[in-house]
């Protein structure tokens, strides 16, 4: 069967719009799962869950503070002294969840809160598909808000 070249361009326009459509719904499934990944991981913080913590992290997981903490080992022997307090020290939450097309991996970010409610620091974390419906942490790191004053508009001037 023979076709005519506009009636192959106009089938090729189709089938590349129909795969977008696909890896678009495919985004947004990987994009929620993601997104319920870092709420759980977040919510262990006020469960006070250190072992179901720790479920989150890739074993070659790096997490940043005031030096790079490299292998799960590492990452859990830092942050096991965020558990010990009865009452959380901070929690953190999603705002931002994007997935690569490739859907193996995704960055996630959002606000670190203290115990008064107040915004210290925003997160950045690489998550990485381990298995179908399941992602780890291979890549944290927080940067602490500037306290800094709003710089005057031009137009404030007087």
């Amino acid at each position: 069967m023979s076709f005519h070249p506009a009636m192959k361009s106009l089938l090729g326009a189709a089938m590349i719009f129909c795969a977008s459509i696909s890896l678009a719904a495919d985004n947004t499934e990987l994009t929620r799962q993601v997104t319920e990944a870092e709420r759980g991981f977040a919510q262990t913080m006020v469960e006070r869950d250190f072992e179901k913590f720790a479920s989150f992290i890739a074993d070659d997981a790096v997490f940043y503070g005031n030096s790079a903490q490299r292998g799960k080992h590492a990452v859990l022997a830092e942050w096991q002294a965020f558990f010990k307090a009865e009452q959380a020290p901070f929690s953190w939450r999603p705002e931002q969840v994007d997935v690569l097309d490739s859907g193996t991996l995704a960055h996630s970010s959002g606000p670190v809160i203290d115990a008064k409610g107040n915004v210290v620091a925003h997160f950045n974390s690489v998550w990485r598909l381990q298995a179908p419906g399941v992602w780890k942490v291979v890549f944290d790191k927080g940067c602490r808000v500037c306290a800094c004053e709003k710089p005057q508009d031009a137009t404030d001037k007087k």
